[in-house]
């Protein structure tokens, strides 16, 4: 039983090290994506599936609600949490359409739409980006391995070139909160952490 804890600690930590920190000009890059949105009446829409739809989720409630500061809210919608839309759309149109239809009906040029799955791979992730770089908006990836399909649609891709699912994970939702506090930084620089 320690051993299997042990080996699952060492490794986050190696990925954390060797894969993660590596990333840190990539992250920064995205956090004035996102403020660069924001400061011109855009907005951020996030989706993925399973776990990654609960990294969505997380992200949108972290912009919307607060990170460390009380600050304004920032517009941020996880297209993971509306039931009778995703429902509709994938009994009507299918599910490789949930994320995409949405995508379609609320993204402007300027807005930022991120895409996560460890794989990089999902398919209604993928339809979903493609559409949101024709119209115009700056797409940012979540993904693992070797970044899938979701890469060929990003402006920007943080990709963690690992194998194993939880520790990719682990690194994204890492991201998510550097992402959250570098932009209540830069958005908030007057505003004093809680």
């Amino acid at each position: 039983m320690q051993s299997c804890i042990e080996r699952h600690i060492r490794r986050h930590i190696e990925v954390f090290e060797h894969v993660f920190l590596p990333m840190a000009p990539q992250i920064e890059r995205c956090a004035t994506l996102f403020c660069r949105s924001f400061r011109t009446g855009g907005k951020v829409l996030v989706m993925g599936n399973g776990g990654s739809a609960a990294d969505a989720q997380h992200l949108a409630a972290e912009l919307v609600g607060r990170f460390m500061k009380n600050r304004a809210a920032l517009p941020a919608i996880a297209l993971t949490t509306d039931t009778s839309v995703i429902t509709a759309i994938a009994n009507d149109f299918g599910y490789e359409e949930v994320f995409r239809r949405q995508v379609e009906a609320l993204a402007r040029p300027g807005d930022v739409v991120i895409g996560i799955s460890t794989s990089g791979n999902s398919s209604n992730v993928v339809r979903a980006l493609e559409l949101a770089r024709d119209l115009g908006c700056s797409v940012v990836t979540l993904s693992g391995r070797d970044g899938g399909k979701m890469a060929t649609y990003a402006d920007l891709c943080l990709n963690v070139a690992v194998e194993e699912t939880p520790r990719i994970q682990e690194v994204h939702l890492s991201i998510i909160h550097i992402l959250c506090d570098l932009v209540e930084q830069q958005m908030f620089p007057e505003q004093g952490e809680v």
